[in-house]
C-alpha cells in the first residue's frame, strides 16, 4: 500500500534518527463499499508523524499548530543513541507525537482502531483532543478504538509518550541492567472492522506424531450486541492449497460468550516444523452475515516441543539446546529498528552462530524477529518484561501479569516459541504472585510449558521447567528433572573487540568447558550463553562506558573470536568452519605462540608458515577430544614447534575425511593493509522505515580486522536515504557499522566512506515502492 510518498529527507554526513519529511494531512486510505470484501484491514502509519521533545499545554487539541514539530517516521527513537557512553537520563523525558489523517465517509457499522506494537514507556492517546486512554508498559502491544471520536475531514491522533523509568511499571522500581530508551519504537497501524470482528485466533497443532489435528479458538469482539446468526468458515492452507475446511452457522447464543472453538482433522499428510525444514501452514478464519464480512489469517507449524527428564524433545527426538540471549538494542537508534534489521538478528543467531535457540531477554521482542525465527527454524524462549525487582504494590504486580497475558496472546501461534518465561528474571520467590502467573499462562496457552529464570537453586519450583543462571564452572548439577541453564559466562567475563589473545582464549575456553559439561548429562536440557551481542546499560553496570561487553559479537553484530566457537559446533557437512581464536602478529602475545586455540569442526588441521610466498608445513593438529570428550567438535590447540626460526604468515588447512575443505591464512606483519565497506542489503523499500547495516573494516591482507585500529572514517550520503550513524565515525577494534534508512522517495543513494590512507569506498543503494515482504 502506498501511503503519503510526497516528500523525503536528503542527508549528508549528519546525525539523523528516523526522520522523513511528510507535511500536512492527506487521505490515508479509501474504504471500499463492496460488502463482499473483508472489513478487517490494517493500514500501517509509518510516515507523516510530527514530534516535539516537549508537550505544549494544548498540544493534543485538533487545531494546534504543529508545523514547528520535527517530521519523523516510525520506528522512532526520541534521542540519538551513541554506541557507547550513552547517558541513561538522556531519553527520560515526556514527548508528543501527532499524526494527521483523513477518512472518507464510511458505513455506520465500520469500526476503527489504532494499534500500537510498542511505546517506551507509558502512553496517553488522544483523538481530536479527546483522551482515548492510557497504557503503561513499553514492550507489549495495546489498542484503542477511535470510532466514536472520528469526524469527517481531517482527524488528528496525538500520543503523549512518557519515557521516564516509572517506578510502578515493570521492569522498573530498582535497578535494571539494560537501557530501555524512549519513543514510539515499534509500528503503529489503523485497523478497520465490522460491528463484530475477530479479535484473536489461537491455533494448536495436536497429536502431530500420530494423527495430526488442528484446534482453533476464535475470539470475537462486539459479539454481545449481535442478535443474528453468523457463518463461520475455517480453512487450513498450505500456501494457497486448502487442506481442510469447516463451515458452520453460529447462533447468537453460540458466540455471545465472545469465543468459540473448532477442530480440523482428517486432512492430507503434513510436514512437521523442524529446525532444518521449518514448514509453515496458515489457518484462515472468516465470519460473514448479511452486512458482516471479516477474515483473519495466521501462520503456525505442526510440531511437538516438550521438556522431559530425557531432555528437550522436538517432534519426539532429543535435542540438546545450544543458544544465546539477545537484547533488542542497536547503536544510534536503540530498539527503534524496522523489520529487516530485526530479522537480520535472527539470521545471525541461526546462520552465523549456529544457535538452535534464543532467549528474548528480558522482554518480548519485535514480532518481526519472531517471524524470522519461525521461518529459519530457531527456537525461542519468550520472556515477560522484568529484571530482578518485583514491586510491592498491587499496581506493579497487576501490570506484570498484564504484560505476561499480552505477550502470550500476541505470540501464541509462533511455532518457534517453546517456553513462556513468566517469572521476573532473577527475582526472589513470591509464592502467591508466581502461582497466579503460572495459572494465567496455562489458561491462556495450555499447550506450552512455562519456566522462570532464577540465580539460586533453592528457589521454589512452580513452573514446568527449572531455569538457572549459573556463571561459575563447573555448573551446578541439576536439582530438578526438567532443567535448563539460561545464562552462562558473559556477565562474569566481558571481552572487548580489541582485547588480546589471552582474553579471547579464556572466553572461548569458558564456553567450551560449559558446553562439554552440558553434553555430558541428559538432565541438562541445554544452555544459553550470556549473550549474543554487546549492549548498552546503566551506569551501575557495564565497563565504564555504559556498555556490557558480554557478547560473542560486538554491538555492531561483528564477531569476536568466541563467536567462532559457536559457529564451529555445526556439522562440517552443513558448513566447514575454521576460526582461529588469536591474532598472529608477533607482538600480540608475550613469549611466542603457545597453545593457541582454534575453533573448528574439521577432523585435522595442517599448519604452514609462509615466507615471501613460499609455504612449508610445520605441524599437524587433531581436536582435543581427551580434554573435551562430550563436544562433537572440540577445539584444537596450536604450539609452534621449537626450531621454527623462519617467522612468517600462518596458514591453517582443515580436512574432513582426508579432503581439504577450508583454509585460512593469518598475517604476521601487524600492519593495516586494506579498508572495506560492506552492506547487508543494497535493495530496500522506499517506505520511510526500511533499513540495512553497513560495516566498515580496516583489515590485514587476509581480511582479518585489525584489533588495535581506531581510525576515523568520513562518511557522506547523497540521495533519498538517511544516515543512521555518525560522521566522522571512529573504528573500534578495526571495525564499526552504521545503518542506511529509506525515505518515502524511490531512487538511488550513494554512500561514500573515506579513510585517510586507504582512500574512498562507495556503495549504491536502490529504493523502490514495491511492497516489502518484511513489513
Amino acid at each position: 500500500m502506498n501511503l503519503d510518498r510526497r516528500n523525503f529527507l536528503k542527508t549528508s554526513s549528519t546525525l539523523v534518527i528516523g526522520q522523513a519529511l511528510a507535511q500536512g494531512a492527506a487521505p490515508l486510505f479509501a474504504l471500499a463499499e463492496d460488502p463482499s470484501r473483508p472489513q478487517h484491514r490494517v493500514y500501517p502509519l509509518i510516515d507523516g508523524w510530527r514530534w516535539s521533545r516537549t508537550v505544549p499545554p494544548d498540544g493534543h487539541q485538533k487545531n494546534f499548530d504543529d508545523s514547528g514539530f520535527e517530521a519523523v517516521t516510525l520506528p522512532h527513537s526520541n534521542v540519538f543513541v551513541p554506541w557507547h557512553g550513552t547517558d541513561q537520563k538522556s531519553y527520560q523525558f515526556v514527548s508528543l507525537y501527532r499524526r494527521h489523517f483523513t477518512l472518507p465517509k464510511q458505513q455506520d457499522s465500520r469500526r476503527v482502531f489504532v494499534d500500537f506494537e510498542g511505546v517506551l514507556t507509558a502512553s496517553k492517546v488522544y483523538l481530536n483532543g479527546s483522551l482515548l486512554g492510557e497504557y503503561f508498559g513499553g514492550f507489549t502491544p495495546f489498542s484503542f478504538e477511535l470510532t466514536s471520536h472520528l469526524i469527517e475531514g481531517e482527524n488528528v491522533l496525538s500520543v503523549e509518550v512518557d519515557s521516564r523509568e516509572l517506578q510502578e511499571v515493570p521492569p522498573f522500581g530498582y535497578e535494571v541492567d539494560y537501557l530501555t530508551f524512549g519513543g514510539i519504537y515499534r509500528g503503529v497501524s489503523l485497523r478497520t472492522t465490522g460491528a463484530i470482528s475477530i479479535e484473536n485466533v489461537r491455533v494448536a497443532s495436536l497429536d502431530v506424531l500420530t494423527k495430526p489435528r488442528v484446534s482453533a479458538q476464535v475470539w470475537f469482539d462486539g459479539a454481545a450486541s449481535m442478535k443474528k446468526g453468523l457463518l463461520l468458515d475455517v480453512e487450513l492452507l498450505d500456501g494457497t492449497r486448502i487442506l481442510s475446511s469447516l463451515h458452520r452457522k453460529l447462533s447468537p447464543a453460540e458466540y455471545a460468550a465472545g469465543t468459540f472453538e473448532v477442530e480440523l482433522q482428517n486432512f492430507s499428510p503434513i510436514e512437521l516444523w523442524e529446525l532444518t525444514q521449518p514448514k509453515l501452514y496458515s489457518l484462515r478464519v472468516r465470519i460473514s452475515g448479511s452486512d458482516e464480512f471479516e477474515e483473519r489469517s495466521t501462520r503456525f507449524g505442526f510440531r511437538e516441543a516438550r521438556f522431559t527428564p530425557k531432555g528437550f524433545l522436538l517432534n519426539g527426538k532429543v535435542m540438546k539446546l545450544r543458544g544465546l540471549n539477545r537484547h533488542q538494542t542497536f547503536p544510534y537508534a536503540g530498539p527503534a529498528m524496522p523489520a529487516r534489521v530485526q530479522r537480520h538478528d535472527a539470521a545471525v543467531l541461526n546462520q552465523q552462530l549456529k544457535c538452535n535457540v534464543v532467549r528474548c531477554s528480558h522482554y518480548p521482542p519485535s514480532h518481526h524477529f519472531l517471524d524470522a525465527c519461525d521461518e529459519l527454524g530457531l527456537l525461542v524462549i519468550d520472556e515477560t518484561p522484568g529484571w530482578q525487582h518485583v514491586g510491592d504494590g498491587p499496581l506493579w504486580r497487576e501490570r506484570y501479569l498484564d504484560n505476561t497475558r499480552r505477550m502470550i496472546r500476541r505470540d501464541w501461534n509462533h511455532p518457534s516459541i517453546i517456553l513462556w518465561s513468566i517469572r521476573i528474571n532473577e527475582s526472589r520467590d513470591f509464592h502467591d504472585l508466581y502461582v497466579q502467573a503460572n495459572q494465567l499462562a496455562r489458561t491462556e496457552d495450555p499447550h506450552r510449558q512455562t519456566t522462570g529464570v532464577r540465580y539460586f537453586q533453592e528457589s521454589e519450583f512452580l513452573e514446568d521447567v527449572f531455569s538457572m543462571n549459573d556463571f561459575q564452572f563447573p555448573l551446578k548439577a541439576p536439582n530438578h528433572p526438567l532443567y535448563l541453564n539460561t545464562e552462562v559466562v558473559g556477565a562474569e567475563f566481558p571481552v572487548r573487540p580489541w582485547d588480546d589473545n589471552a582474553k579471547n582464549k579464556e572466553h572461548i575456553l569458558r564456553y567450551a568447558n560449559i558446553l562439554n559439561q552440558i553434553n555430558s548429562r541428559a538432565d541438562y536440557a541445554g544452555v544459553l550463553g550470556w549473550c549474543a551481542f554487546d549492549y548498552q546499560t546503566h551506569a551501575d553496570f557495564g565497563s565504564g562506558d555504559h556498555v556490557c561487553y558480554h557478547g560473542v559479537m560486538d554491538i555492531f553484530r561483528e564477531p569476536k573470536p568466541a563467536a567462532g566457537f559457536f559457529r564451529s559446533q555445526c556439522s562440517p557437512h552443513e558448513e566447514p568452519v575454521l576460526e582461529p581464536g588469536f591474532h598472529f602478529a608477533m607482538n600480540d602475545q608475550a613469549g611466542g605462540l603457545e597453545r593457541a586455540i582454534i575453533s573448528s569442526n574439521c577432523e585435522q588441521i595442517r599448519c604452514f608458515i609462509g615466507v615471501e610466498g613460499t609455504w612449508h608445513p610445520v605441524i599437524d593438529l587433531l581436536p582435543a577430544k581427551a580434554e573435551f570428550p562430550h563436544l562433537d567438535y572440540p577445539p584444537f590447540f596450536l604450539t609452534l614447534p621449537n626450531g621454527n626460526d623462519d617467522w612468517g604468515d600462518l596458514r591453517l588447512d582443515g580436512y574432513v575425511a582426508g579432503k581439504l575443505v577450508v583454509s585460512k591464512s593469518l598475517s604476521s606483519k601487524g600492519l593495516d593493509q586494506a579498508f572495506e565497506m560492506v552492506a547487508d542489503d543494497i535493495a530496500l523499500s522506499a517506505d520511510g522505515c526500511d533499513a540495512t547495516r553497513v560495516v566498515l573494516r580496516v583489515t590485514d591482507q587476509y581480511g582479518a580486522p585489525r584489533p588495535l585500529c581506531f581510525d576515523p572514517i568520513l562518511l557522506t550520503l547523497e540521495g533519498p536515504a538517511v544516515l543512521v550513524g555518525e560522521s566522522p565515525l571512529a573504528l573500534s577494534g578495526g571495525r564499526s557499522a552504521l545503518w542506511i534508512r529509506s525515505t518515502t522517495r524511490p531512487g538511488t543513494a550513494t554512500l561514500r566512506a573515506t579513510h585517510a590512507h586507504f582512500g574512498t569506498r562507495t556503495l549504491t543503494f536502490t529504493f523502490t515502492h514495491e511492497e516489502s515482504s518484511l513489513n
